[in-house]
C-alpha cells in the first residue's frame, strides 16, 4: 500500500490543484526565489518510509520538508524533464521488484500514485526514461527492462526484459552479470548499460518513437555490441561531459575512474585514474560540476568520501586535486544546478550532508547543515 503525509512549508505560491498551468507556474516562482523541488530515495529496512520530498534552497543551502510517500525500497529514482511524474524503482530481490509511476505537484512536493509495474527482474537499481520509455537497469536479475509509458504518464507492462550472461574474474562479486547503470548517449542514438558483473558496457540502437502507441522495439543489438573495461573493474554509473564528447565510468571493485571519447556511439579509453586509492571496491557515484571544470566520484566501505578532479577542458584528462571525507557510506550525491553546493547522501550515517563548492579550487566545505533522514541513496533535483 502506498500513503502520502504532507508536511506543507508555507512558502508563499499556492497549494492547491495539480495541473500542468500551475505546476508551470509553480517552478517559475521557485525558480525566481533559489528554491529546488529536492527528491530523496531510501531503503526501508528502517525508520524511512520511503520517498521524501524538500524544498532546497540554492543560495543559503537550508532544506525544508515537505513530504514522505510510502514505498520499499526506492533506492533509485527521477523525475520527467518536464517535472511533473517521477519513476521509482523499488528495489526488491523477488515479485515485489517493480518501478512505480507517480504524478509531481512541485507546489508542495506532493507525489500522487499513478500505478507500478514489475521489472521482471531482480533488485532494480537504476533507471532512465526518454519520455515514451522507462528503462531499469536490474543488478541481481542481470537484465534490463523496458516499460512504455502511457499518454497520463503511467506505466505499461515491461515490453522487453534483457538478459545478460556471463561472469568476471572477481569469484565473490562477478559471479554472474549485474546491470548497474543505463545511460542515453548525448546524441539520443544509443542506450549504454553497464555490466559490474562481465566488465562490460553493452549498446543498443534507440529507436526514438517506440512508445505506448508504437510497439516496434524500443531497442536493438548495436555495432559493436559492447566496450569491454578492464578486468575485475566492475563498472558502475557513466556520465558524459556537457559537450558529449568525453564520457566517464566509475568502477566500482576497481576504485578507478576511466576517461573516454565518445563519437558516433563509440567509446575510446584515453585515461584510468583512481578514485579509491585505499582498494575497498565500493566506488559508488559520479557527477561533473555544471561549469564542466570538475568531476566528483564517491566511495565507501573504506576511507568513504568524495575524490575530486579536475577536467583539462582541451582533452578531457582528470587531474586529481583534493579528497573530502564524508560520513559513512556516500552511496549517491548530487550537485546543484548553480554549482554552489553538493549533497551526500550517507546511508550508514543516516543523514544527507551539505557542501559548499570552491568554483575555483573544486574543493568542497560541510556547511554544518545536514538533513537527518534514515537509510538516504538517492538525491534529484526536479528541472
Amino acid at each position: 500500500m502506498i500513503k502520502v503525509l504532507t508536511t506543507i512549508c508555507m512558502i508563499g505560491i499556492a497549494t492547491s490543484g495539480c495541473t500542468s498551468k500551475k505546476s508551470t507556474q509553480a517552478q517559475v516562482e521557485l525558480a525566481n526565489k533559489g528554491e529546488l523541488t529536492m527528491l530523496v530515495g531510501t531503503y526501508t529496512s528502517g525508520t524511512s518510509k520511503g520517498i521524501y520530498t524538500y524544498r532546497f534552497n540554492e543560495e543559503s543551502g537550508i532544506a525544508v520538508p515537505l513530504s514522505e510517500t510510502e514505498i520499499g525500497n526506492p533506492s533509485y529514482l527521477i523525475p520527467s524533464a518536464d517535472g511533473r511524474m517521477v519513476y521509482a524503482v523499488s528495489e526488491f530481490g523477488d515479485k515485489h521488484a517493480a518501478v512505480y509511476a507517480f504524478a509531481l505537484d512541485q507546489s508542495n512536493g506532493t507525489l500522487r500514485l499513478l500505478n507500478s509495474q514489475p521489472t521482471n527482474g531482480e533488485d532494480p537499481c537504476y533507471l532512465l526514461t526518454n519520455g515514451k520509455n522507462v528503462v531499469t537497469a536490474n543488478y541481481s536479475g542481470g537484465s534490463i527492462s523496458v516499460l512504455p509509458i502511457a499518454k497520463d504518464g503511467s506505466l505499461l507492462p515491461a515490453s522487453r526484459v534483457l538478459k545478460f550472461e556471463g561472469s568476471g574474474s572477481d569469484k565473490e562479486r562477478q559471479e554472474k552479470a549485474h546491470l548497474h547503470c543505463v545511460s542515453i548517449t548525448p546524441d539520443g542514438k544509443y542506450l549504454l548499460a553497464n555490466d559490474l558483473g562481465t566488465d562490460q558496457i553493452y549498446k543498443y540502437n534507440i529507436h526514438p518513437n517506440t512508445g505506448a502507441d508504437n510497439p516496434d522495439p524500443f531497442l536493438t543489438k548495436g555495432s559493436p555490441e559492447s566496450f569491454q573495461v578492464a578486468p575485475g573493474s566492475g563498472p558502475r554509473h557513466l556520465i558524459f561531459s556537457s559537450d558529449g564528447t568525453f564520457a566517464y565510468l566509475i568502477n566500482e571493485l576497481a576504485g578507478t575512474v576511466v576517461a573516454f571519447t565518445y563519437k558516433d556511439g563509440n567509446l575510446k579509453e584515453f585515461q584510468t585514474i583512481a578514485a579509491d586509492t585505499v582498494g575497498a571496491k565500493g566506488s559508488a557515484d559520479i557527477h561533473i560540476s555544471p561549469d564542466g571544470k570538475f568531476l566528483y566520484a564517491s566511495n565507501r566501505l573504506q576511507a568513504d568520501g568524495i575524490a575530486i578532479f579536475r577536467i583539462n577542458p582541451a582533452n578531457g584528462l582528470l587531474t586529481k586535486v583534493g579528497y573530502q571525507l564524508t560520513g559513512i557510506h556516500p552511496r549517491n550525491f548530487v550537485i546543484t544546478p548553480n554549482g554552489k553546493y553538493l549533497l551526500a547522501a550517507c546511508r550508514d550515517s543516516n543523514v544527507i550532508q551539505v557542501y559548499e563548492r570552491n568554483t575555483d579550487t573544486g574543493l568542497l566545505t560541510d556547511i554544518q547543515k545536514d538533513i537527518k533522514l534514515d537509510k538516504p541513496v538517492c538525491l534529484k533535483f526536479v528541472p
